[in-house]
Parts: structure tokens; C-alpha cells; sequence
């Protein structure tokens, strides 16, 4: 490991974890991600290596298949990911979000039948909570579920799958009408299960195409369709119990996707990083390589010190949740840091490159491209600074 995002305190196993994965990322995927990223193209031998390795099931634990292992593991592992193609991280950051929410709120039923074949990787897990017409103001979602007898139909649009193809289950949040005193709590999940591909990939369940992107290829982003699904009652997460508690299930579940944006975001500053400081070493000008110029060294010196406050916001924000303790304040503070970082250290590694970063054959061309979903993925910058002074303003509240 280099200087740079160093993180204290980790034990032998997940040290040797994160070397096996950083090995797997220089040999198999940093030498492959710019082809493949250019052609849009799944990166099937990559994921098959991630599932050798057991990534699918990094965090579940081991008695349904998995490592067991923590939720700083996991963000570690994502930022090695990401250093390497940002676009591979995503093939499981949806799946851990789904199977964490599972592991938390899931019937041990569900458990026991979902989670094995999760930790293998036969099974894909996709996160749908977005829609047209609505982000991040999730009470404004019109998808439904009515009951009918002991089954529910679902009716409505989803927007922004990622995994939506090759996942086979999809934690959809719907609107059931629950009763509930709050519009949050007329909210359910359902554990929709399909076949993967494009089409209809189950009764009621079309997922139209890929939706195409500036950056974040590789990995597919589709819409999903529901008319008329129906789905056992048995499908919501937590059963009879998980009625009307869908936005809180899958808010818990966000809490974990932010903190694996800002370890992606670590990723590709890292990257960034390095690929700068190997360039301006290289390149000379006026006589001298160009990290021997002061305007260069200082870009240099400012870019690692956004690497290194934005990985340890990112650590501090994944041990919290490992406690067991609220992080909303602290995922969010990781994610807006590392996200806006990381926008910040890639320009800057862009210009250090000068003419040829906007060549496709320069690494940093990807990059450039990469870096502007993070700071809408999980919440945009906004978002996360409502989430911020809300959270605070409870702490800090005047008494009397």
C-alpha cells in the first residue's frame, strides 16, 4: 500500500484481504478497464475473479456463505475497486446495499433461502428505490402495491437501476397505504424476484434497456417497469412485520450506499493521484521534469490532502455503522467531502496531464468522466448538506 490513505488498526486477515484485492487490481483490472470502459462492455472475467475471491460475499455473514466480515472491510475493498475502474465497484455496491438490508430486516426465512446464493455471486442483488419523476424526495414515489388476498400487484415506473439486467432480485420501495400517521410510513420494500436480462424477465416485470451514459460504463443503469406484477405477500422485507417500514429500511440501506460512494470517490482520487505525480516525473519542461515546478508540487501537495480528509471521513463514517451507531450525519459528511474531493484532485490531475489528458489514451480521460456521478450517486451535494444541518441542528438545538 502507498502513503496515502493508510488506514490504522486493521487486523491481519483484513490486511490480508485488502493486499489480495489491491494485487487483483493492479494485474486484472487497471491493465483492462480504459478498453472496455471505451467499448461499454460488461467485464465478465473481472467479476468472475471477484467472485473467486468471495467478494459477493464479503459482509454476509458466514453461516448463510459468506466472510463475515465488517462494513470498513467492505469500503476498503471498494476504494481498491474503484482506484482500478469505478464501474467494477458498482457491479457490487447494489448487491451489498440489498443483502445488508436483508441481513438486517429480513425474515430469517428470507434470510436462509436469499443470502447463500447472494454470497456466491449466482444471485445479484439490484436497488430500487428512484423513479422519473422523483430522487432523493422519496415520498413523491407513485409506484404501488396493492394487496389482494395473499399477494400484492405492483404497478409503476422505476428509474436508475444499476444491476437492473443481470440482477435477479430487486428490493423495490412501493407505496402500500399502510394507515400509518406518516407518508413515510405507507411505504413498503418487496423483494421482486426475476430472471436476468432485458425484457420481461418476470409476470408483470420489463426491464425496456440500458440507459446510456457519459461515464459509469461497463456496468449497466436501467429503468424497470411494473404493470400488474404480483408478488406473495411473503416478498416484503421483514414479512408482516416490515409492513409501512420500507422508507426506514431502505434509508438504513442508503447509510451503507453513501459510504460506499465515498470510498469510490477515494478510489478515483487515488487513481488520480497517482497518475499525476507518475506523469509529472515524467514529462519535463523549460529543462526540468514538471514536479520540480513549484505551481506543480503545490497541485500535488493539495490534491494528497484531499485524499487523505476524505478517506479518513470515509473510515470514521463505516466504523461508526460497524458500532451499531447512527451515521447519517457522518456517511453523509463522507460523502459530500470525498465526492467534492474527488471533482477537485481529478481536474487538477487533468490539467497536470495538459494536452494529453483529453486524449482517450490517457487514463485521466476516464476518469474525468467518472468522477461527476459521485456527486450525484446516494444523494446529491445538497442533499447530503440537508442531511448534515438537520442532524446537527438536533444536537445542538437551544434549550429553552
Amino acid at each position: 500500500m502507498g502513503r496515502l490513505a493508510a488506514t490504522e488498526g486493521l487486523t491481519e486477515v483484513q490486511l490480508e484481504i485488502l493486499s489480495t484485492v489491491k494485487n487483483f487490481v493492479d494485474k486484472e483490472i487497471i491493465p483492462y478497464a480504459t478498453d472496455l470502459e471505451h467499448k461499454d462492455e460488461f467485464p465478465e472475467a473481472i467479476v468472475e475473479g471477484m467472485k473467486e475471491m468471495g467478494l459477493f460475499g464479503l459482509m454476509i455473514p458466514e453461516e448463510f456463505g459468506g466472510l463475515g466480515e465488517s462494513l470498513l472491510t467492505y469500503a476498503l475493498v471498494v476504494e481498491q475497486i474503484a482506484r482500478g475502474w469505478m464501474s467494477v465497484s458498482g457491479v457490487i455496491n447494489t448487491h451489498f446495499i440489498v443483502a445488508y438490508m436483508l441481513m438486517h430486516h429480513g425474515t430469517q426465512e428470507q434470510k436462509e433461502r436469499l443470502l447463500p446464493m447472494m454470497a456466491a455471486g449466482e444471485l445479484r442483488g439490484g436497488f430500487s428505490m428512484s423513479e422519473p419523476g422523483c430522487g432523493s424526495d422519496v415520498a413523491a414515489i407513485k409506484s404501488r402495491g396493492v394487496r389482494d388476498g395473499d399477494e400484492y400487484v405492483l404497478d409503476g415506473q422505476k428509474m436508475w437501476l444499476t444491476n437492473g439486467a443481470r440482477a435477479g432480485l430487486i428490493a423495490t420501495l412501493v407505496k402500500t397505504e399502510e394507515g400509518g400517521d406518516s407518508v413515510y410510513k405507507n411505504m413498503s420494500t418487496f423483494l421482486v424476484e426475476k430472471e436476468p436480462g432485458f425484457g420481461e424477465t418476470a409476470q408483470g416485470i420489463t426491464i425496456p434497456g440500458k440507459i446510456e451514459k457519459m461515464g459509469y460504463k461497463g456496468v449497466e443503469t436501467t429503468e424497470m417497469i411494473m404493470e400488474g406484477a404480483r408478488v406473495p405477500a411473503s416478498t416484503i422485507l421483514g414479512g408482516e412485520a416490515g409492513r409501512g417500514q420500507g422508507f426506514y429500511q431502505m434509508m438504513d440501506g442508503v447509510e451503507v450506499g453513501r459510504v460506499n460512494v465515498a470510498a469510490r470517490a477515494c478510489g478515483i482520487s487515488i487513481r488520480a493521484f497517482e497518475l499525476a505525480i507518475q506523469y509529472a516525473q515524467q514529462r519535463s519542461t523549460f529543462g526540468k521534469p514538471i514536479v520540480q515546478h513549484q505551481a506543480i508540487s503545490f497541485k500535488l501537495a493539495d490534491m494528497a490532502t484531499k485524499v487523505e480528509a476524505a478517506h479518513a471521513l470515509m473510515v470514521n463514517a463505516a466504523r461508526l455503522k460497524d458500532a451499531g451507531k447512527r451515521n447519517d450525519v457522518e456517511s453523509g459528511m463522507a460523502k459530500l467531502l470525498a465526492s467534492e474531493y474527488c471533482s477537485e484532485v481529478v481536474q487538477e490531475s487533468f490539467r497536470i496531464h495538459g494536452g494529453y489528458g483529453y486524449s482517450k489514451e490517457y487514463e485521466i480521460e476516464r476518469l474525468m468522466r467518472e468522477a461527476p456521478f459521485l456527486l450525484i450517486g446516494e444523494g446529491t451535494s445538497e442533499i447530503q448538506k440537508t442531511i448534515i444541518s438537520r442532524g446537527l441542528l438536533k444536537d445542538y438545538k437551544l434549550q429553552g
